[in-house]
């Protein structure tokens, strides 16, 4: 990752938990995941973007006019496991392309 996240041209999100707090989300990668057809977005807190520590949050992501997004919720669990098996993908191969 970036030194510094403020350096790093990505957009920030503002979710609501369901415990009705909320956290400033960096959208860190925004990719598809085989089997469906939306679009699903990567997020992790702003606050440990430059750190190994934090929570990664993955929803469905979708481009609105005037710069916005709207992110909703995964609604199955399958969904969901396709979702993160299609980022670890996508992690190894950065990684591999790294190396």
């Amino acid at each position: 990752m970036a030194d510094n996240y403020e350096d790093m041209e990505v957009p920030v999100v503002t979710l609501e938990l369901d415990d009705d707090t909320s956290i400033d989300c960096a959208i860190i990668a925004v990719f598809k995941a085989e089997g469906y057809s939306y679009n699903y977005a990567a997020l992790i807190e702003v606050e440990n973007i430059d750190s190994e520590d934090g929570e990664l949050y993955l929803y469905r992501y979708r481009e609105l006019p005037d710069d916005e997004v709207e992110l909703t919720q995964i609604e199955s669990d399958e969904e969901f496991d396709a979702v993160s098996d299609a980022f670890d993908r996508m992690l190894d191969e950065a990684e591999f392309n790294e190396d």
